[in-house]
C-alpha cells in the first residue's frame, strides 16, 4: 500500500498491486486493473518511488529454503 493525496490534499492509501500504468499530462493520471482512473497531486516520480519501495518492502522477507537430509522424518526401524 502506498500514501498518495488527492488534488484536494486528502490522503489516501492505494494498493499498489492495482497499478497498471502512471502518466503525467501535467496532473498524474494513476490507471488502475480494475478500469479505474485516479488524479492525484503526487509526481509521477514520487507514485514510481513510493511503488518501487512497497514492492522492495513485500519481498525483502521472502527467502528460498532448500530442504536437508536433517529436515527429512526419521525412519522407524
Amino acid at each position: 500500500m502506498i500514501a498518495l493525496k488527492r488534488l484536494n490534499g486528502q490522503e489516501f492509501v492505494l494498493n499498489a498491486d492495482l497499478i497498471e500504468t502512471v502518466e503525467s499530462t501535467p496532473d498524474t493520471i494513476i490507471a488502475l486493473t480494475t478500469g479505474k482512473k485516479l488524479i492525484v497531486k503526487n509526481s509521477l516520480e514520487d507514485v514510481v518511488r513510493k511503488t518501487i519501495k512497497y514492492k522492495q518492502l513485500c519481498h525483502q522477507y521472502v527467502q528460498v529454503m532448500q530442504k536437508t537430509d536433517s529436515d527429512l522424518p526419521k525412519e522407524r526401524g
